[in-house]
């Protein structure tokens, strides 16, 4: 279930979620379909396709086939510039209503993903959580420095001369998991979310993230039966959806919802932002347990 005015990012066909390797390793092409139709009903608003390290064929054929079975649009997922150029060449727009595919993602790591563009237009996810210092490329550890390589990146379009849209750009500040979180990564996601979102150059820009990094490694359930990647990953949507955060790549089979202020999960995530370093690791530890 999604939240109103959030949009998910069906992530289930991509080979590293361990769920779905055994069916890329079986070639079960007809089990791959499934989840793509099972996202879309679901209620995916787009369909991730990820096929690790195959081929660039390959790529093209699984956009090709997953299209025959949904109308949503799809996600061309690699770092990969021959892949990601087989996947958008097979994707047909008229098969998505006309929606535009889109590239995750492009980073200021491989900018020459954009030469992409002029071939076959697309939606561009904008991974803003790494830059260049030179030529050595650096993690964003704060909010300033993510901001900023968001306002290079728009700008790395507009100086390269190609007609996308801010409103068709997606920023993915990148998330880390809040169980291993020692240097206030969430605090950098939501201060940049803040930073990006009240800047008028910005305006229109969508925003999004890996949801289900943020709780990876976590148990499921805490001793009295709450949920605790539901809870907090809700508890993080309730607090980022405010700043602009409007996509998501995530499950359609979690229960994202707004939680009240007085939620145990809200309550753990206020400490974690505030206590920061092995002080909020010791909070969430608490929480599940």
């Amino acid at each position: 279930m999604a939240i109103e005015g959030l949009s998910i990012i069906g992530e289930s066909i991509n080979d590293s979620v361990p769920s779905t390797q055994g069916i890329f390793e079986a070639n079960d092409i007809d089990g791959l379909l499934a989840l793509a139709k099972k996202q879309d009903e679901k209620g995916a608003a787009f369909i991730d396709v990820n096929i690790g390290r195959r081929t660039p064929d390959f790529m093209a054929e699984m956009i090709t086939k997953v299209q025959s079975v949904t109308t949503k649009p799809l996600v061309v997922d690699t770092p990969d510039y021959e892949i990601a150029a087989a996947g958008l060449k097979a994707y047909d727009t008229a098969k998505a209503g006309g929606a535009l595919p889109v590239l995750n993602s492009i980073s200021p790591l491989r900018p020459e993903l954009f030469d992409l563009y002029k071939e076959v237009p697309f939606r561009p996810i904008l991974m803003v959580s790494e830059r260049m210092e030179g030529t050595s490329p650096q993690p964003n550890k704060t909010a300033e420095e993510t901001y900023q390589t968001t306002k290079s990146m728009l700008k790395e379009i507009r100086d390269r001369g190609l007609d996308i849209p801010v409103s068709d750009c997606i920023i993915d500040t990148g998330i880390a998991p809040i169980g291993s979180d020692c240097e206030d990564q969430l605090k950098r996601v939501l201060d940049s979310l803040k930073l990006i979102h009240d800047d008028p150059e910005c305006a229109g820009i969508h925003a999004s993230v890996g949801l289900s990094n943020f709780t990876v490694m976590l148990p499921p359930k805490r001793p009295d039966g709450m949920p605790i990647k539901s809870a907090l990953e809700s508890a993080f949507l309730t607090m980022a959806m405010p700043l602009g955060l409007d996509m998501v790549i995530g499950s359609v089979a979690r229960k994202y919802e707004t939680l009240p202020e007085d939620h145990p999960a809200m309550a753990c995530l206020r400490d974690v932002i505030k206590m920061g370093g092995f002080d909020a690791l010791t909070r969430v530890i608490e929480f599940y347990s």
